[in-house]
């Protein structure tokens, strides 16, 4: 590769560590309440910073009487807008170097500018979350929208194999991409689950409500608009509807990890190059983890360590599925 690819597959990887960092830290915003932190956008109570509109609290309070201050709610929102604008301005450079780059062959150029229109969308997503109250709707988006960026991040930073998969395998290609679009479907139940507060609405496990099929509302459950100006900070579904959810989402996990679990056993047995074993033995390890913290989660009742880590590994999950069908691409 030339001096500028590398330069370019490494600025790549780091975007994937920042974008990381940035998904981690959205879901802790949201998980310790912070969502609403800072009410306004792209500022915090007309401020550039949580610390200068606590040095203005009481003007602040009678700016925005229906959401007091609450600086440590307000930190960590800022915390994670930091952070988001760090990584929209590498990717802004990644975009620039493609461009500058375009005439070597091996030089991605569309998914750099891509994500640059990604990254527009996310920031409007990340404004709409704040302004809209959090509606689940624009929470789920915003989620997507933050791994989808994570993912293009590390596509552009796997460099292609050198040595690549000469037949299918048993169909391990189709098995990989029906992977990922089952994992995407998981997430986004999961960002369902978190946006409208229903994570221990089955607080219980294996059953739930102490029942396998619970009494449940699945037609308020999946209701994807309700209107403007409601805020939905804690939840504005009755207990059979959020256990509507959780429980479809507790089905969703059972599909995923089968598809999952069987595309790392062949991608493991079956694989012909080292790096496609390789990567089945790590999506196997990173099911196994997620498959574990989230019953775990359920019965400490949302502690938000574990809770923020269910997130996190579920990142890295989507980061493995990738890496497999780069290989097997």
């Amino acid at each position: 590769m030339t001096p500028s690819l590398v330069l370019f597959r490494r600025l790549a990887l780091a975007g994937v560590l920042l974008a990381l960092v940035v998904v981690v830290l959205g879901a802790w915003v949201r998980l310790s309440a912070a969502g609403l932190g800072c009410p306004d956008w792209p500022g915090c109570y007309g401020h550039l910073s949580a610390g200068s509109a606590a040095e203005n609290v009481d003007a602040v309070n009678q700016a925005f009487p229906h959401r007091p201050f609450e600086y440590h709610k307000a930190i960590k929102e800022m915390v994670h807008r930091y952070f988001a604008s760090g990584l929209g301005l590498l990717i802004l450079v990644l975009a620039g170097l493609a461009i500058r780059n375009r005439e070597d062959p091996q030089q991605p150029v569309a998914l750099p500018i891509a994500l640059v229109a990604l990254v527009i969308f996310q920031g409007l997503l990340g404004m709409w979350t704040v302004t809209l109250l959090l509606k689940p709707l624009i929470v789920v988006l915003h989620l997507i929208g933050g791994l989808s960026t994570l993912s293009l991040l590390a596509w552009l930073a796997m460099r292609p194999p050198q040595v690549v998969e000469q037949s299918d395998n048993g169909g391990l290609r189709k098995l990989a991409a029906l992977g990922l679009a089952m994992l995407a479907l998981q997430i986004m139940l999961g960002g369902w689950t978190s946006s409208n507060y229903a994570a221990l609405a089955c607080p219980d496990f294996p059953t739930c409500q102490n029942s396998y099929w619970p009494d449940m509302d699945m037609k308020d459950a999946f209701v994807l608009w309700r209107g403007l100006g409601i805020d939905y900070e804690g939840g504005v579904l009755d207990h059979p509807a959020r256990v509507a959810i959780h429980f479809v989402h507790r089905l969703g996990a059972i599909a995923a990890a089968l598809i999952l679990g069987a595309l790392s056993f062949l991608a493991w047995r079956r694989g012909t190059t080292p790096a496609v074993r390789t990567a089945g033995v790590v999506l196997g390890l990173i099911l196994v983890a997620q498959l574990i913290l989230g019953p775990v989660m359920v019965m400490r009742a949302l502690p938000l360590a574990l809770a923020t880590a269910h997130n996190g590994v579920a990142a890295l999950l989507l980061l493995a599925t990738v890496r497999m069908n780069r290989l097997l691409r």
